[in-house]
């Protein structure tokens, strides 16, 4: 038995868990209360792509005269699907690569509509290795099957999302009440067995959901109706991301015949107060942020004193109960940074619970997981990603930060290098002047392996109107740090912000056009702009230039429509956006017109063709700052004291040799200053926590030479900082 059962229902990740109820667990442990949590979405599609469940679904009864020809040859290959799934899946496990080579020989698996795109994948992924083409090609083995149960067993099937439309911003709750009244769904009735096992296993006296998205919204609140017809002893929570945006007005009771309690915002003290609550009465109960069902009215309740717990004392999250050796890598598309988020499995942490920078005005800045900022220091990071690493036997992190802060980032890099971890960890950011070069490259060093983050809309104008407090001249130099220290880039873009301009838009592809031309992205989508509530635009949509089309809301709310002062129907954008930048991202095209990727006419940009590469000449000050942090990353050197009689010296220097990871660094200087810069190699290796400050080394030197800056900015030195053992910070 266990106090709380903690649910992420289907579907969000096939490739690792959603960390959600793993946060919630690590701090339960803290308060020893007992858990038990469990990815319901993992758990129905092992079941649903076995032999068991694929015999399920080709035995379910179907009109055969009215099949499209698609479902018609996934049927008449059943026998072969039988044969092959349950091979299929341990493989995407990670448990047979050997595998690898059957799937790749084109005649083992049996193949539907999906493989018709394999012409175009050839071409999109080249000569990729054999285990990331096999991946591919059991993705679209199990999209067919996917597209075969669409189409003839359950219409709202997908694999990271159940029923979406759903829960889509749903300003009334008739819609999802009245699916819900329904019969289960084919899907449910996998889902609701599985639940139904926990329930008997575990005994919960609170059943906690975590809805990440309206995506398993529908699945969360079938399992809650199961618990209340079956076990209506059992107290149901409903938390996470959809409630936190979508249900912060919800007025209609009929949520609460499914749910007891709703909460918003941080989850810890919410819950810890709803456990509490099961063993006293009513009268002296506490409620942190939420909502509940009073005097027959929905109440929102949040009559405890006590503050939110900080980031420090929330414990490590915890993954046991987990299966965390049975998730799927899958390779869907080929952008490289969409295989970041599909394949294998990341332990997930947060550097800094909110946003930094926090005025992004498309953003929901007003709410308190954007609005409250507060770090984490890096000791407790690392110490952390050490404790995961033991209990998980995973070295990969993704850090889950709405933007991380650049400070904390070289902290904990230098946490890592300093304890000798070898990880690998990508995070989102904003693109700062603070990643200079040398800062990607010590990211690098310690792991670093992609970053995201937000262009946007590439228009000065319109970043000034978001209030991103970037420019575009900024990203380019930024993510050309980042690309030269081997880093991939992903940019989220933007179209359709209000009063933007179809010239605007044009131009914006244009610098997008040519950021993949110059080599310094890698990775890039394009959104759509959507109004939310809580975001400036929302929430004062006339400084924006649009008109809220306004409605009851007795349910969900987040996405507003809304009218544009513009009148341009962004969306027939769209598909040109996505065609071109899918060239772009493989190295093509770049000399096409713009206009070539638009059926309907666009006027041409008036971005100069060299503008990025303009942004891009070097501007490499040789300016002193005092107070950058010096960091020396090798102290391996060979000494050799020679003689030679040429204009550099006359008499006696010294040769250093650095053996770097990948090649060989020799500088001459005279004996006394090579001698002098060894010692300060050894004083200040990365093992060392106190950065030597650029004005510390000034007035060391200077106390047994003349003119600091000469010697900081000579030849040698110059040679050293180009290869990174000598970086400023």
């Amino acid at each position: 038995m266990k106090d709380l059962l903690l649910i992420t229902p289907p579907f969000t990740q096939l490739n690792t868990p959603y960390p959600a109820t793993a946060y919630i667990k690590g701090f339960l442990n803290t308060k020893n209360i007992s858990s038990y949590q469990t990815d319901l979405g993992l758990d129905v599609i092992l079941e649903l792509f076995s032999k068991n469940g694929l015999e399920k679904i080709f035995s379910t009864k179907i009109n055969h005269q009215e099949l499209s020809e698609n479902s018609q040859r996934i049927y008449a290959l059943r026998e072969e699907y039988l044969r092959t799934i349950d091979q299929v899946i341990p493989f995407l496990q990670g448990k047979t690569p050997t595998l690898a080579r059957q799937i790749c020989s084109m005649n083992f698996l049996p193949e539907a509509s999906r493989f018709n795109q394999l012409d175009d994948m050839d071409f999109a992924f080249g000569n990729m290795g054999l285990q990331d083409k096999a991946k591919h090609l059991a993705t679209l083995y199990l999209e067919d099957l996917s597209d075969y149960i669409i189409e003839n067993i359950d219409s709202d099937f997908g694999f990271s999302r159940y029923a979406e439309r759903l829960g889509k911003s749903a300003n009334s709750f008739d819609e999802l009440y009245s699916k819900l009244s329904n019969n289960p769904t084919f899907i449910d009735s996998f889902t609701l067995k599985i639940l139904q096992e926990k329930l008997e296993l575990v005994q919960p006296k609170l059943v906690c959901f975590s809805i990440p998205f309206p995506g398993n919204l529908y699945a969360g609140f079938k399992c809650a109706q199961f618990i209340k017809k079956n076990y209506p002893h059992i107290k149901t929570a409903m938390g996470g991301g959809f409630p936190n945006t979508e249900l912060r007005e919800v007025k209609d009771q009929r949520v609460f015949e499914f749910f007891d309690f709703i909460t918003l915002d941080d989850g810890e003290l919410p819950l810890e107060l709803l456990y509490n609550n099961l063993h006293i009465s009513e009268e002296i109960a506490e409620y942190k942020r939420t909502f509940l069902i009073e005097n027959q009215e929905v109440t929102y309740k949040n009559n405890s004193k006590r503050h939110d717990y900080k980031q420090a004392d929330i414990g490590t999250p915890d993954y046991t109960d987990l299966k965390l050796d049975q998730y799927i890598s899958v390779i869907e598309i080929a952008n490289p940074m969409h295989s970041l988020w599909s394949d294998g499995r990341w332990n997930k942490l947060t550097m800094a619970h909110g946003c930094y920078w926090g005025k992004c005005t498309f953003c929901d800045i007003s709410l308190d997981y954007i609005k409250i900022y507060e770090p984490i220091s890096a000791k407790i990071l690392v110490d952390r990603m050490e404790e995961l690493i033991k209990t998980t036997g995973e070295t990969g992190f993704h850090f889950v930060d709405e933007a991380a802060p650049p400070a904390l980032m070289r902290e904990v890099a230098l946490e890592i290098l300093r304890r000798n971890l070898v990880v690998t960890w990508w995070t989102n950011i904003r693109f700062e002047k603070s990643f200079t070069r040398d800062l990607c490259y010590l990211l690098k060093l310690s792991g670093c392996v992609a970053v995201s983050g937000g262009l946007e809309v590439a228009s000065d104008r319109l970043l000034q109107l978001i209030d991103k407090g970037i420019s575009v001249e900024q990203v380019a130099k930024v993510t050309r740090n980042f690309t030269e220290a081997g880093i991939m880039i992903h940019a989220y873009l933007m179209y359709g912000y209000p009063t933007q301009t179809v010239q605007e838009t044009v131009d914006s592809l244009e610098m997008v056009r040519q950021m993949f031309e110059m080599g310094i992205l890698q990775s890039a989508f394009w959104h759509q702009f959507a109004m939310t509530a809580h975001s400036p635009v929302g929430i004062n949509p006339e400084e924006f230039g649009v008109t809220p089309l306004k409605q009851e809301i007795l349910f969900a709310n987040n996405d507003i429509d809304f009218k544009d002062k513009t009148g341009i129907d962004h969306s027939q954008f769209s598909f040109g956006l996505k065609k071109s930048l899918f060239n772009y991202m493989h190295g093509i095209n770049f000399e096409f017109p713009l206009q070539e990727w638009f059926d309907f006419k666009i006027p041409k940009t008036t971005v100069h063709p060299d503008y990025i590469h303009d942004c891009l000449l070097d501007d490499a000050q040789f300016g002193f700052k005092g107070n950058s942090k010096v960091v020396f990353l090798t102290k391996n050197v060979i000494a050799e004291n020679r003689i030679k009689n040429k204009k550099k010296y006359s008499g006696a220097y010294t040769l250093l040799t650095f053996h770097l990871k990948t090649n060989i660094v020799k500088i001459d200087l005279e004996q006394d200053k090579a001698e002098w810069l060894m010692k300060v190699l050894e004083e200040n290796s990365i093992e060392n926590p106190k950065k030597v400050t650029a004005q510390q080394l000034k007035n060391q030197f200077e106390e047994n030479f003349e003119d600091f800056e000469l010697f900081w900015f000579s030849k040698p030195i110059q040679q050293l900082k180009e290869n990174g053992v000598i970086l400023s910070l």
